[in-house]
């Protein structure tokens, strides 16, 4: 990588995700992608045929070792995700992880240490932490706009059928609701409220063993709380209320997908609109890219601490669930 260069990029997994990301990327002038990494020829083939990327590797290890690759995104099932990270730090790439950034808490800090003691910068797919109108929340809210915050209530679930044989709905895959859309919610409330120190929640378990739809109370430091819904069977508002000590911000439906808020204080509300570029996704490229350029390995934005305790905290509701999967 040269000083003015795109970020070169490699797509590592060829699913849904692979193909959101790849067409997010080129809303970033800064990036280009040049390469992805599949378990087979054909899928790698076919991926980089329908997105126009240079080269198409057979396998993970591949791409992992490509000499022209700056930056990989990890876009594989979840249980996956740190034996993927691991392979690719350890090839001196850039990483940005899909959330879940693993699938517990002892996983992620193994993927952070990694990092750490190979110098390379690592940061979690948390797109929805980037997005302008998300930025204006967290800056109204440094700001004081409606004082301290002490309770946010979120929600992010859909309906969607049953199917034993999907991803969403097989354990070996850490399937349900709580990873693959809940790390949202538990998210959010971790960059606003910091550690969660309790848990508590109560989820329907399926037949396949995941959970189809639950609901959690997390407590914070001063007595400040986050409730969320998530679920796979059931779709919700998909909003988010942050409510403080002199007035409320609400992230307009999806929320994860934001560009609307409104701010009530006083009485009054006002409608703040920041729209966004193509899908979203290219800002947490963007992000990785200034870490390639400025030589640091950690976001101030999506910092390796605000991972930890998402991982921590959807462990502690997984425990008070009942819900386990077989790599544990």
């Amino acid at each position: 990588m040269t000083t003015n260069a795109p970020i070169r990029w490699g797509i590592l997994g060829t699913g849904r995700i692979a193909g959101v990301f790849a067409e997010g990327l080129r809303a970033d002038p800064d990036a280009v992608l040049v390469a992805v990494g599949s378990r087979s020829a054909e899928s790698a083939q076919r991926f980089a045929s329908k997105y126009n990327v240079a080269r198409a590797h057979a396998t993970y290890a591949d791409l992992a070792n490509d000499a022209d690759v700056d930056a990989i995104y990890v876009a594989t099932p979840h249980p996956s995700h740190m034996e993927d990270t691991l392979r690719c730090i350890a090839a001196g790439k850039a990483v940005l992880c899909e959330k879940p950034f693993a699938v517990n808490a002892a996983q992620a800090r193994t993927m952070i240490d990694a990092a750490k003691a190979a110098n390379v910068p690592l940061m979690e797919a948390m797109w929805t932490r980037f997005l302008p109108i998300v930025r204006k929340a967290v800056a109204l809210i440094n700001e004081g706009a409606i004082g301290e915050v002490r309770m946010i209530q979120s929600d992010f679930g859909f309906r969607t059928d049953v199917n034993p044989s999907g991803r969403l709905f097989d354990r070996n895959l850490a399937g349900g609701g709580l990873l693959d859309v809940g790390v949202y919610c538990v998210s959010l409330s971790v960059m606003l409220l910091g550690d969660a120190i309790a848990a508590t929640g109560i989820a329907e378990i399926g037949s396949t063993g995941v959970d189809e739809q639950g609901a959690a109370v997390m407590s914070f430091a001063n007595g400040r709380l986050a409730y969320f819904s998530t679920g796979v069977r059931t779709t919700t508002p998909m909003e988010t209320t942050i409510m403080g000590t002199e007035g409320q911000i609400r992230l307009e439906s999806p929320w994860f997908a934001c560009k609307r808020l409104t701010l009530t204080k006083g009485g009054k509300s006002e409608v703040i609109e920041l729209p966004f570029d193509g899908n979203g996704y290219h800002y947490e490229a963007a992000e990785v890219g200034r870490l390639l350029r400025e030589k640091r390995i950690e976001s101030d934005i999506m910092p390796w601490s605000d991972t930890m305790h998402t991982m921590e905290a959807m462990d502690r509701i997984r425990a008070v669930w009942g819900l386990r999967y077989p790599m544990e």
